[in-house]
């Protein structure tokens, strides 16, 4: 990255006085955190393992949805929430990854390691061209040109015959290694469970980290980061690289799961799709990317369900985008916001009445 091993980080910093691996806490701040940063969501994810044999296979289908996408959150967490970058072309490293896992098995047979590898690689290799370049621009700017990248890898399968053009590709048999085989209906729900658990521990760790430490402080000032002696810029290509991937494991496991992939994965509106995920939760918080992907999955799931809502079904998209304004406006701050503006709520009460008392 840079010469950084021997720059000390100054705790006076406001930069990194937020981030979480230099931030002084007192014991019952450490306590809670350990509990809702690490606790809850492994008891959630026990929860989950425990429920698949009862979840009927319409259920089961929606809650492997919904983690793979979550995956896909967290991935662009490290972008949003991490570095302060907000991307429109995240869906990008998606679709690649999907592709790349279907165009590297063979009709006869889908070796898992060998997929997966291909959906990485090819994510991070796109991201790291996309970054190096994007990356060098900023605000209004960065989001434009990762937006033109990703526009034009939706071009680049819809119009050529790379992935079968606007038709796509099916994927002919799914993914296996030794027992474990995507087949299963069963197999695919752990496995997803398994990778979510993964990439959330993974991205949990990399934030209490050196490196997380490093993006921080370059998304609350990073002039103060270069002033400090860090390499940003290498610092967000290499967040803007590793979030590609990870978005390329999600598309890896999409591909798994539909055993079909088509140019639409690569849409904008997707990268729309989960930038709101995000904003949805509480940008910032790991659990908020997770419970936003759950909140918007499960509003789309249900608004476009005619027995839930009539004949507005037919117009799900107009009530979703009335809702999701409405979340946004009374929740600025995400559903991970909602403890603190109910104790808000509860000190101006309580002030108020001893006001009038």
């Amino acid at each position: 990255m840079s010469n950084t091993s021997s720059t000390p980080l100054p705790q006076s910093n406001q930069a990194y006085a937020e981030a979480p691996s230099v931030s002084g806490r007192s014991r019952p701040a450490r306590s809670h955190s350990l509990l809702a940063g690490v606790l809850l969501p492994l008891l959630a994810a026990v929860a989950l393992g425990l429920a698949q044999p009862f979840l009927s296979s319409y259920l089961s289908d929606l809650v492997v949805k919904i983690m793979i996408l979550a995956i896909f959150a967290l991935s662009l967490h490290i972008l949003v929430g991490g570095a302060g970058l907000v991307s429109l072309g995240h869906a990008a490293f998606f679709g690649i990854g999907a592709y790349a896992a279907v165009l590297a098995a063979t009709p006869d047979s889908s070796n898992f390691a060998i997929m997966l590898g291909a959906a990485v690689a090819a994510s991070a290799l796109y991201a790291l061209v996309v970054g190096a370049l994007s990356l060098r621009t900023r605000g209004v700017y960065f989001i434009m040109v990762t937006l033109a990248f990703a526009q034009m890898a939706f071009f680049v399968f819809h119009d050529t015959n790379i992935g079968g053009g606007s038709d796509g590709i099916y994927l002919m048999v799914r993914p296996s290694l030794g027992a474990l085989d995507m087949e299963s209906a069963g197999t695919r729900y752990y496995v997803v469970l398994a990778a979510l658990v993964l990439v959330y521990a993974f991205i949990g760790m990399l934030r209490h980290s050196r490196f997380g430490a490093a993006l921080a402080g370059i998304r609350v000032n990073e002039q103060r980061m270069r002033a400090a002696g860090f390499a940003t810029y290498w610092y967000k290509l290499a967040g803007f690289v590793i979030a590609g991937a990870l978005a390329g494991v999600a598309g890896f496991l999409l591909a798994a799961r539909d055993g079909v992939v088509n140019p639409e994965l690569l849409a904008w509106h997707h990268s729309g799709e989960v930038l709101l995920m995000l904003i949805l939760g509480g940008i910032g918080s790991l659990r908020g990317a997770v419970i936003g992907t759950v909140a918007f999955v499960v509003l789309k799931e249900l608004l476009s369900t005619q027995a839930v809502v009539g004949n507005l079904a037919d117009h799900w998209q107009l009530t979703l985008g009335l809702a999701i304004i409405a979340l946004v406006a009374l929740l600025p701050k995400g559903l991970m916001g909602l403890g603190e503006q109910w104790r808000q709520w509860r000190d101006r009460s309580r002030s108020k009445g001893v006001h009038h008392g």
